[in-house]
């Protein structure tokens, strides 16, 4: 890039209030390569303006608002024809009739380190929990944390629940090891822990959080209740009805300091129908300890904050650079 073009765009980035961070990428990476750009990157440099999908301006239901969107367009019907028009469901269901989903494997862990500009060479590092829980996922857990010995890493669930006995232990154990939860899903850069040909460098993913389309569903709030600090943030969902084993749970949820409410909320609502719970309703009954996403654990520039949290790690420089980018 040219001096004149670096300026001239320069000039325009900063006319748009989009941060010059973009140009810092675009001078770093080579004419030969394609880096791409994570959404919460996106954000922090103001290259976007929010986390939000497409649906934030296309969604059928944009018109129904109040006042209605200025891209919407009332086309006469033609005459004779009948039109019936539907009501708009709730945004946010009390009750809605959403089976758990079925097509999830069993729970997987990974170990997952972020990556970014605004870290590099001092990101946060996770623990993904992805999937259904099964009798085995206490197992499955126990055996990734000892491979860490006494590093404390977040977990990030993202689950539509699964086996009650499993979530308890799961939970338990989480509590044991006074880790921290969050429910987001991690996308991986590059490497996938799902592909049969993807092996991650020293054990290790590459990926992002975004809670945006996180679930935890059925039995996944009470793994989610173990941890010591737990976050559910505005753009996830988190569901509840009855389940079995309810003395067992009320128990368990008594030892993790949650509130009698979440127990009552789960018995209001018979399987499977589902109740999605609202941040300020989680908060109330100590199922979540504050209103923050999982940023609050995952985010690039928590590794600045002092004190520095633990789950931040500083790599060498020259294994960054060995951890190019993605090429598309």
């Amino acid at each position: 890039m040219s001096k004149s073009v670096e300026k001239r765009l320069a000039a325009y980035l900063n006319e748009m209030g989009v941060g010059l961070a973009v140009l810092k990428t675009m001078k770093n990476t080579p004419a030969s390569s394609i880096q791409q750009l994570a959404p919460y990157d996106m954000l922090q440099a103001k290259l976007v303006t929010s986390l939000d999908a497409v649906d934030l301006l296309t969604a059928p239901t944009l018109c129904n608002t109040d006042p209605v969107a200025a891209n919407c367009r009332e086309i006469p019907a033609p005459a004779g024809d009948v039109v019936a028009y539907a009501k708009p469901a709730p945004a946010t269901p009390v009750e809605p009739q959403t089976a758990q989903r079925t097509d999830v494997g069993d729970m997987r862990f990974v170990l997952v380190r972020g990556r970014s500009f605004l870290c590099d060479p001092n990101c946060p590092e996770w623990i993904s929990a992805e999937g259904t829980i099964s009798a085995q996922t206490p197992e499955r857990l126990r055996q990734l944390l000892d491979t860490i010995g006494d590093r404390r890493l977040p977990v990030v669930i993202n689950s539509p629940g699964g086996d009650v006995l499993g979530a308890l232990a799961a939970g338990r154990l989480i509590r044991e090891r006074k880790l921290d939860v969050a429910v987001a899903r991690t996308d991986f850069i590059g490497c996938e822990p799902d592909k049969a040909d993807c092996t991650a460098e020293d054990g290790i993913y590459v990926g992002l959080t975004i809670d945006a389309s996180g679930e935890c569903g059925a039995a996944c709030p009470i793994m989610l209740a173990g941890g010591i600090r737990r976050l559910v943030g505005p753009r996830a969902q988190l569901t509840v009805h009855s389940m079995g084993l309810e003395q067992r749970v009320k128990t368990y949820l008594r030892d993790m300091a949650v509130g009698p409410g979440l127990l009552a909320a789960m018995r209001s609502v018979p399987a499977p129908r589902h109740r999605q719970l609202e941040p300020e309703m989680m908060l109330k009954v100590g199922l979540t300890t504050g209103l923050e996403s999982v940023d609050e654990f995952t985010g690039p520039t928590i590794c600045k904050s002092q004190p520095m949290p633990g789950n931040c790690r500083v790599v060498s420089t020259s294994e960054v650079q060995a951890e190019a980018p993605v090429k598309l």
